[in-house]
């Protein structure tokens, strides 16, 4: 496997909608809505508009957006000032700003 820089990194626009499930092995950041799962391998980045409205499993995360949803995270989960979690979460490392809200069960192993 390459060097972080190396990476594949993929990237949904704020103006975008996928009603579907997503699956891959990069890095994804997504800006705008998604109505299905997200599982990936890498690191997700939820941006503030970002909306998911399905479960997440990722390699590791930072979210500032919505996701109705569980979310399972192998490693460090980041939850910024804006996020909003209406599920349950799973996490190594959880890391929760102040303003950021999770409503749901939290189980860190």
């Amino acid at each position: 496997m390459g060097s972080k820089s190396e990476q594949e990194f993929t990237q949904i626009g704020r103006n975008v909608l996928i009603d579907g499930d997503i699956t891959g092995k990069t890095d994804l950041r997504i800006a705008g809505k998604v109505h299905g799962s997200v599982i990936i391998d890498g690191e997700l980045i939820l941006e503030k508009l970002g909306i998911i409205e399905g479960d997440v499993k990722c390699g590791a995360a930072i979210l500032a957006g919505v996701i109705k949803g569980n979310v399972d995270c192998k490693k460090k989960l980041v939850l910024q000032d804006n996020a909003k979690i209406l599920g349950n979460v799973k996490a190594e490392q959880l890391v929760i700003d102040e303003g950021a809200i999770l409503q749901g069960n939290c189980d860190m192993n």
